[in-house]
């Protein structure tokens, strides 16, 4: 772990010192909670109209099963015939619930790391970080995956949903309770790989791209769009099998209606569209993901540079 150490011609707090790497153990958990909320949000809403697309391809027995001969022709689809409004359905239910979710997620995170970390003796580690992402996932997905669901819903085009409270009550009298968890042990058999690929990849790419550990915004970007591409890519096949199920109230298709599980899910894709229907929405995924992870970890980095800064100077 890198120590920065400030000039005395820079700050006046000069010669103390302090770890970047890990917020200091005198700041409160609000503190992670604050960076890891406005990560979250910021890397679910920036990039949400590639989303969107990715879940147009992936949906099966829907008014939206639209075959498109790519991303921008998707985007140019959609735009053109619901109106550029169309591409920010559902945003709010991001925006609510990724606030919550990734504040628990990166509180978490930074709690358990710190836990296999000692475990290790002291030493951080790629495996460490990416077993700390793999727990962090656990608890914010039970939070963030009614607000999955309802985002899914109002993504497709027809169903005639007014706003998110319109599509949730709708979802609550119609299919119960359950459907906003029914893709729950999917998202997590997807989002414990990813977010563990994700960790995993970023760890090891930022301490290759900067050896010294100092706080590098550059480094921050090119590690976390990595590790948010490769993690996207290599969990796509389960993606597709949580969209369906997420978003199986909307279908006509009764086979599709009726599934209530990964393996259901899996049957349906591949009977329906072969090897191919479990690559559906991957470029769009990549895509996404590149910038998304990229600007989630660029943010909380930088909180997290902040945060450690106020520190040192108020413990001067």
């Amino acid at each position: 772990m890198t120590t920065l150490t400030h000039s005395a011609e820079a700050s006046p707090v000069a010669d103390i010192e302090y770890d970047y790497e890990e917020l200091p153990e005198t700041s409160p958990l609000t503190m992670h909670l604050i960076a890891g909320a406005a990560a979250g949000i910021m890397e679910h809403s920036v990039m949400y109209p590639f989303d969107i697309v990715k879940t147009r391809m992936q949906v099966v027995g829907s008014p939206s099963s639209v075959v498109y001969s790519g991303v921008t022709n998707a985007l140019k689809v959609i735009s053109t015939t619901e109106g550029v409004r169309s591409l920010w359905r559902g945003v709010m239910s991001v925006i609510l619930g990724a606030g919550p979710a990734h504040a628990v997620y990166f509180a978490t995170y930074e709690q358990t790391k710190k836990v296999f970390t000692a475990a290790a003796g002291g030493n951080a580690n790629s495996l460490a970080a990416g077993a700390a992402g793999g727990v962090a996932t656990i608890v914010s997905d039970a939070l963030m995956n009614p607000f999955d669901v309802i985002k899914q819903r109002m993504q497709l085009a027809g169903t005639g949903y007014r706003n998110i409270i319109d599509c949730a009550s709708k979802v609550l009298r119609h299919e119960g309770l359950r459907a906003f968890y029914v893709s729950y042990p999917t998202t997590l058999m997807m989002n414990m790989p990813f977010q563990s690929i994700q960790f995993g990849c970023y760890d090891l790419f930022r301490r290759s791209l900067n050896p010294t550990g100092s706080y590098s915004p550059v480094t921050h970007v090119f590690a976390g769009g990595m590790a948010g591409a490769v993690a996207a890519a290599l969990t796509t096949p389960i993606d597709c099998c949580k969209t369906l199920l997420q978003t199986r109230g909307a279908s006509a298709d009764l086979e599709v209606r009726a599934a209530s599980s990964m393996a259901t899910a899996a049957r349906i894709i591949y009977k329906q569209q072969g090897l191919n229907g479990f690559t559906r929405g991957m470029k769009p995924r990549v895509i996404a993901n590149f910038p998304a992870t990229a600007i989630s970890w660029t943010t909380y980095e930088y909180f997290k540079w902040v945060i450690s800064r106020r520190d040192a100077k108020r413990h001067f």
